[in-house]
C-alpha cells in the first residue's frame, strides 16, 4: 500500500489510470483516470470542513464548557460579583480607616483640620484669648514605664463651653463616674499584662468563647465595628476622660451611640481578628489619651 501511494503521488500533476480487477478474474476490469492534485484538493476540502464543523460545535454549543480553562457564564458572573464585592470592601476599609483615625485623634487629644487655612484661623483665635497658653506642648522625654505621666500636656483654655472643665461638668450630668477599683469585664485568667514598651497597651484575659463581656461603668459606645487586628472591637467613653476598649469579641451587642450602664452586657468574647492565639478578651483603659494599666484598676483578676 505504501508503494502504491508513493507511486501515485510521485507526480501530482500527471494523470494516472487506475484499473480494478477481481482476484478471481471473473469480472470485467474497470479503469479510472485520476489526477493526484484533484485528490489532494478534495481531501483538503474535507479536512477543512471537518475542522470548521468542530470549531462551530465548540463555539456555539455547551460542549465548549468541557474545554479546560474555558470560563462558563456562571464563572464570569461570579467574577463580576467578586469584583463588585472587592470594590465595596475596599470602600468599607477606607471608611473604617478614616473613622479609626478620627477616633484615635479624639482619644489622644489631637486636632486635625482638612483645610490648612482653617487650622491657621483656629490657632489664631486660640492665641487671641487673653492668658491662653498653647493647646498642646511638645512631648517630653520620659520613661515609658511611668505610664501615669501624659505624653503631652493639655491646658484648660478659658474659651467658654469648649473648655475641658465645662465638658467634664456636662458629662457628669448624664454619666456617673467609673468607680475604681472595679470588677473586671469578665471572669478569666490573666495571660498577658500591660507593657507599653512593646506596644501592648492593655491586658489579655483568657476565657471560654461566648462568655459575656460587661462594661466597667456607665458610658456611651463610641466605636463598635470590625477591625483587622482586633476583630470585633468595641469602645466606651466614660466620665472623667476614661475610655475602655474591648477587642477580639465573637459578637458585639451594642452599636455606636448606645448608652450602657455599669456591668451591662456589651459583647460575647471570642477569637476574632488577626493578632490572637485563642479565645480571650483584650481590654484597654485610657484616660485623656493616655493608656493605663487596667490591672491596677481591678479588684481582683
Amino acid at each position: 500500500m505504501r508503494d502504491f501511494f508513493s507511486e501515485f503521488f510521485r507526480d501530482v500533476g500527471r494523470t494516472n489510470r487506475v484499473i480494478f480487477i477481481d482476484d478471481e478474474g471473473t469480472g470485467q476490469p474497470r479503469q479510472y483516470r485520476i489526477q493526484p492534485v484533484r485528490v489532494l484538493a478534495v481531501l483538503g476540502a474535507i479536512l477543512a470542513a471537518v475542522i470548521l464543523v468542530t470549531i462551530s460545535f465548540l463555539a456555539f454549543t455547551p460542549l465548549r464548557e468541557l474545554i479546560p480553562g474555558y470560563g462558563t457564564d456562571e464563572m464570569r458572573r461570579d467574577a463580576r460579583l467578586n469584583a463588585i464585592r472587592l470594590a465595596a470592601l475596599e470602600d468599607s476599609l477606607r471608611t473604617q480607616e478614616n473613622y479609626l483615625t478620627h477616633l484615635r485623634n479624639l482619644v489622644t487629644g489631637q486636632i486635625a483640620f482638612d483645610d490648612p487655612d482653617e487650622a491657621e484661623t483656629e490657632m489664631a483665635m486660640v492665641g487671641e484669648v487673653e492668658g491662653a497658653e498653647p493647646l498642646l506642648t511638645p512631648p517630653r522625654s520620659q520613661d515609658w514605664a511611668d505610664h501615669t505621666q501624659p505624653a503631652f500636656e493639655v491646658d484648660v483654655l478659658p474659651i467658654g463651653a469648649t473648655s475641658v472643665a465645662v465638658l467634664d461638668e456636662v458629662t457628669e450630668r448624664y454619666l456617673a463616674s467609673v468607680r475604681f477599683p472595679t470588677v473586671p469585664p469578665l471572669e478569666g485568667l490573666l495571660t498577658r499584662g500591660f507593657d507599653p514598651r512593646i506596644g501592648h497597651y492593655g491586658i489579655d484575659i483568657a476565657t471560654d468563647e461566648g462568655s459575656v463581656v460587661r462594661s466597667i461603668g456607665d458610658g456611651y459606645v463610641v466605636f463598635s465595628d470590625w477591625t483587622q487586628e482586633g476583630g470585633h472591637a468595641l469602645a466606651i467613653q466614660h466620665a472623667k476622660g476614661y475610655l475602655s476598649v474591648y477587642k477580639h469579641n465573637q459578637r458585639l451587642l451594642k452599636n455606636i451611640g448606645d448608652r450602657v450602664r455599669e456591668r451591662e452586657p456589651i459583647a460575647l468574647s471570642g477569637n476574632s481578628g488577626e493578632i490572637t492565639t485563642g479565645p480571650h478578651l483584650h481590654f484597654e483603659l485610657w484616660q485623656n489619651g493616655l493608656s493605663q494599666d487596667p490591672h491596677a484598676y481591678f479588684l481582683s483578676l
